[in-house]
């Protein structure tokens, strides 16, 4: 297992992230735990989830993810051998309101309040990593492309915002803040509003990336490079598309796909057709498609980890996989051929 370092904080972290939003939907508790366990003994040592979870969001299952991993945490021991995220939700009225009433604003009230149920939840008295799941202004986001410009948009001044996270750093509640879902203007405004007032820098950005969106490139690398704030990779399998599970029509049984069919960012003709060809570039040189998009991500330059998500422990075993598979020159040349003629079909 590689490690890499997570922005300027002197903490090293795994380049795979064990992503947990499965837990307490899709995956059990006994099955969450093997899961970690797994993890810890492949050499993960970040795990990564949010107080959203699990998905599909709902008010009988909210903090059940939280809740879980600080059961494991508990029985385990050892807080102190992992990198620990968690992530406060964003405003959303009509799809979590369970939540804050769906009227999240970063503010010192929301935030101490956020903060505090996760550390219950998780049964610690400090988190790694405090992320802000998505922004809070009106910006595009979970796939929409392009920006319009609309009404006066009334967020929370980003001075305001690092300040609340700041007494939380201060007091030994936070080691350091990240980002989720931000565009390059967020980040930077973010960084900058931090080196002007002596407030907490945020580290990383936790954004989709995969061979079917690699939007991130556009802009974000070189933030992420120049100011040393590297992508946590969401999302780097498109939902499990790109394992090659779902294609012509297929939907096996348990499956993402199969039992959300809306999760359909990943499922465009344009994405399908692309999925395909990754999936028999990486079958004419005898590797598993879903290792090979795995591999793929972990050796970008701008990446300080990538997020793995799986309900069972044969995936799991697969994708941990990917941090012994080296990529031959022939299949990433191949990788760059279908980028050019299918660039970011699912963004």
């Amino acid at each position: 297992m590689q490690y890499r370092p997570l922005g300027d904080t002197g903490i090293e972290v795994s380049v795979i992230c064990l992503g947990t939003m499965t837990f307490g939907e899709q995956n059990t508790e006994a099955e969450a735990f093997a899961q970690l366990d797994a993890a810890l003994d492949a050499g993960v040592n970040f795990i990564d989830t949010a107080e959203l979870y699990p998905i599909p969001p709902q008010a009988a299952t909210h903090g059940q993810t939280e809740t879980i991993i600080g059961r494991w945490l508990k029985r385990r021991g050892g807080r102190d051998r992992v990198i620990l995220a968690t992530k406060i939700a964003g405003p959303g009225e009509g799809w979590i309101d369970h939540i804050r009433g769906g009227r999240t604003r970063y503010v010192r009230e929301h935030i101490d309040a956020a903060l505090a149920a996760s550390l219950e939840r998780l049964q610690t008295d400090y988190v790694d990593l405090y992320q802000l799941h998505w922004p809070e202004r009106r910006t595009n986001f979970f796939g929409r492309l392009g920006y319009e410009e609309s009404e006066p948009d009334d967020f929370t001044p980003i001075a305001e915002t690092l300040a609340a996270l700041d007494r939380h750093v201060q007091a030994g509640r936070i080691r350091c803040i990240g980002l989720s879902n931000e565009t390059p203007w967020g980040v930077m405004q973010f960084l900058h509003t931090a080196e002007r007032l002596g407030l907490p820098r945020v580290v990383s950005v936790q954004n989709p990336y995969s061979l079917l969106n690699r939007t991130y490139e556009v802009g974000l690398a070189e933030v992420s490079l120049r100011e040393r704030c590297g992508l946590l990779a969401y999302s780097p399998l498109g939902f499990g598309v790109l394992s090659g599970k779902y294609l012509d029509g297929a939907r096996p049984p348990g499956a993402r796909l199969t039992r959300w069919p809306d999760y359909s960012r990943y499922s465009s003709p344009e994405a399908e057709a692309a999925t395909r060809a990754y999936v028999e570039l990486a079958r004419a040189h005898g590797l598993d498609p879903a290792r090979m998009a795995l591999a793929w991500v972990q050796r970008r330059p701008f990446l300080t980890s990538v997020i793995i998500g799986a309900t069972r422990m044969d995936q799991l075993e697969s994708n941990l996989a990917s941090a012994r598979l080296t990529l031959p020159d022939a299949v990433l040349e191949g990788i760059e051929a279908i980028h050019r003629r299918q660039p970011n079909p699912a963004p």
